[in-house]
């Protein structure tokens, strides 16, 4: 009787099977593994192309805020409309009125403009566009084109030619640095002080 194979011959031929199962498992998974990377790196480039929107996260009408200091109003802000950024930043594209209190009953300054932004990191606010400050207690006014205005700093301040009305005179000139509620100022390049009547302010 013939012996068609040996035990020696089953193992042989086993373990090539399993070699070759592993070859191709091991074969198939660098595919996928290659494909999935290429999917991957494919996406990952169609997501750096695409454009990051910066516009703002949240839109608002009819704005009407106080602001607050140990339950003393501070600060009125009324805008018609306002728009909220991720960063914090705010902008008031129609413009805005900022009343500055030091006592509940009347403001100390008002501050007006055609178009504002408050930048969060900075903790600055830019009015843009027919800019007025006013004192209310000595009827002192600022009118420019672009002003700065620093919480922080208590401060106004601008490179633009300005006109200051004050008692009785209108002084203009180019820049500007005023404290916060407009009693002090200084222009730093005067250009000249008109006399006016009072029926003319």
């Amino acid at each position: 009787m013939k012996v068609l194979y040996s035990k020696r011959d089953l193992k042989i031929r086993f373990h090539s099977r399993t070699s070759l199962y592993h070859f191709f498992t091991r074969f198939s998974i660098l595919i996928i593994l290659d494909i999935v990377g290429q999917t991957s790196c494919e996406s990952r480039k169609e997501l750096l192309n695409k454009e990051i929107y910066n516009g703002p996260i949240m839109e608002m009408a009819n704005i009407n805020t106080m602001m607050t200091d140990s339950g003393k109003l501070v600060l009125r802000l009324s805008a018609p409309d306002q728009l909220q950024f991720r960063n914090g930043n705010k902008s008031w594209p129609t413009g805005l009125v900022l009343e500055y209190y030091s006592a509940p009953e009347s403001p100390v300054f008002t501050f007006r403009s055609n178009l504002a932004d408050f930048n969060a990191k900075e903790n600055l606010y830019k009015g843009e566009g027919n800019v007025i400050v006013k004192n209310m207690e000595t009827g002192d006014e600022l009118n420019t084109e672009l002003l700065f205005w620093s919480p922080g700093e208590e401060k106004f301040y601008t490179d633009k030619f300005v006109t200051i009305i004050s008692e009785g005179e209108v002084h203009t000139g180019k820049g500007l640095s005023a404290n916060q509620d407009f009693s002090s100022y200084k222009i730093l390049e005067p250009a000249g002080t008109i006399k006016i009547e009072e029926d003319e302010i």
